[in-house]
């Protein structure tokens, strides 16, 4: 197998949650949303992966914001909570989450409404570029190792 050989997974997650946001200085209405997040995760395949790894962290992550008034959690109570404050946010901690679990945050996508979508795409950053050589040198070494087992148990 190539070590090389990258496979891309796609999560759609809702978020169900309220905020308001602060125009010249005026406080608007707080109001719901049900945001669309999409999230693409890269992972080398090197052996047979659960997607459902992936998911469970991420869904957690979400839970802490589930129904309620974003302004109101950390971070928020500090950055106003447009669509793309929370998709950046978002994004800066999945891809801390997915590596743990062997992935790499690709694209982050954020809807408020279905005809206005916010995008953050990560695939040409230093840091990405970084922990793809990284996953791809592991993936090598384990393959030579596993070279070298099958060679010396013959």
């Amino acid at each position: 197998m190539d070590a090389r050989m990258f496979h891309k997974y796609r999560f759609k997650f809702y978020l169900n949650a309220s905020h308001y946001i602060i125009i010249n200085g005026r406080q608007g209405d707080v109001h719901p949303h049900t945001w669309e997040i999409i999230i693409e995760v890269l992972i080398l395949k090197k052996e047979f992966v659960e997607f459902n790894i992936f998911e469970r962290s991420i869904e957690r992550f979400f839970q802490q914001y589930q129904n309620q008034t974003m302004n109101n959690i950390p971070p928020f109570n500090t950055i106003m909570p447009t669509l793309e404050n929370l998709v950046e946010y978002f994004g800066q901690e999945i891809r801390i989450l997915l590596r743990k679990e062997g992935g790499e945050l690709t694209q982050i996508e954020g809807s408020e409404t279905p005809t206005r979508t916010y995008i953050i795409t990560y695939e040409h950053d230093a840091e990405f570029s970084d922990s793809i050589e990284a996953m791809t040198k592991d993936s090598v070494d384990d393959m030579l190792g596993k070279m070298l087992d099958n060679a010396t148990k013959h």
